[in-house]
């Protein structure tokens, strides 16, 4: 595991961005009613957003970014690095990174790269931006984080269109000798590439007509191999496998109690896997919000929304101290500890 700390990393804004288009799981019609409230009630999800046409992940983060820098008064020369951390990038090429760079406004000496990172992807780009924003003495940078899952299940998938929400979000990032030090735990396992997978439309499976062929997998699951496949059995053991270890040597590594976090911030993998997860952990309701009956499994988006979403009030009071676990998809699973210092936090936009 990588464990590391990077002292004088201070998260200046978060802001997040969801498409106007709301759609409830109790309309869902492909199951009965008695198998709709089981969904619901099992995996937590009531209403989601998806995107209407034409609408990126670029375009939800472009907005969020923008809000974010209207408010901070940043001064657009400054900002030297910009991450752009998503599975659905609007292009297959060229980088989104690169694109937003210049929507943005930033200059032609901001570093700009994409990340095709999902549900892991917020605490991994924490990571990134800080150990290069670190390195190369950069004191301003920019991550954006997002996916529209939504497009890529299948509405006869019951295992999948239920879940998933679409989300785009931005965090400003800057170097302040006077921040807390922020401890990454970082993990990875390969062999279970095929937990989460769209099969074809990429280098390994070219695109054919064949791709667009639905099949029925399972009683209720019927899609195609252009569509995500989810495989819950396995998703949900690994969770509960590596999460907790993943956190409990991340305390051991930073000398930290769960008791020091004001909260804990899990990936909105579902109600289910979360609320184990925080048993398992013997933590208070009160101590791990939940943004998932609201807008779903936004995938990478889902911490930074949550967060907007369920503390933006208490974190413009006071100092908050938080614990972030993201997980699933790789796999790849991590823990990050850090102080949430009167950030800029707007309101949840819509596009």
């Amino acid at each position: 595991m990588a464990q590391f700390s990077i002292p004088g990393l201070r998260i200046a804004g978060i802001a997040a961005c969801v498409p106007k288009n709301v759609v409830s799981n109790h309309d869902y019609k492909w199951v009965s009613q008695k198998e709709r409230n089981l969904l619901i009630k099992t995996i937590g999800v009531e209403t989601k957003r998806h995107v209407s046409k034409g609408i990126t992940t670029g375009d939800m983060c472009e907005k969020a970014a923008l809000r974010l820098f209207d408010e901070l008064k940043w001064d657009k020369e400054e900002v030297r690095l910009l991450v752009f951390v998503s599975q659905t990038r609007d292009y297959f090429i060229p980088q989104t990174s690169g694109i937003l760079q210049h929507k943005l406004g930033l200059p032609n000496s901001c570093i700009s790269l994409d990340i095709g990172l999902g549900c892991s992807g917020y605490v991994y780009g924490l990571s990134i931006m800080g150990s290069l924003m670190r390195q190369m003495g950069i004191n301003k940078g920019l991550l954006l984080v997002g996916d529209i899952s939504t497009l890529n299940s299948a509405y006869r998938d019951k295992s999948t269109y239920p879940l998933f929400g679409d989300a785009g979000t931005a965090t400003a990032i800057e170097l302040d000798s006077n921040a807390d030090i922020t401890h990454f735990n970082l993990q990875g396992d390969g062999s279970g590439f095929d937990a989460i997978i769209i099969p074809d439309g990429g280098m390994r499976n070219i695109l054919t007509k064949k791709s667009f062929d639905y099949k029925k997998m399972s009683p209720g699951i019927h899609r195609s191999k252009l569509h995500v496949a989810l495989n819950g059995i396995e998703v949900f053991n690994f969770s509960l496998r590596e999460v907790v270890p993943n956190i409990k040597k991340h305390l051991e590594f930073t000398g930290e109690k769960l008791d020091d976090f004001d909260y804990i911030v899990f990936h909105q993998a579902n109600k289910l896997i979360n609320n184990t997860l925080r048993k398992m952990l013997k933590l208070d309701i009160s101590k791990v919000p939940l943004s998932i009956g609201k807008y779903g499994n936004t995938s990478s988006a889902s911490i930074p929304l949550t967060i907007v979403s369920e503390l933006r009030e208490e974190i413009a009071q006071k100092k908050v101290k938080l614990m972030l676990s993201a997980f699933g998809i790789g796999l790849s699973w991590g823990t990050v500890s850090l102080t949430m210092d009167y950030p800029i936090i707007p309101e949840i936009l819509e596009i």
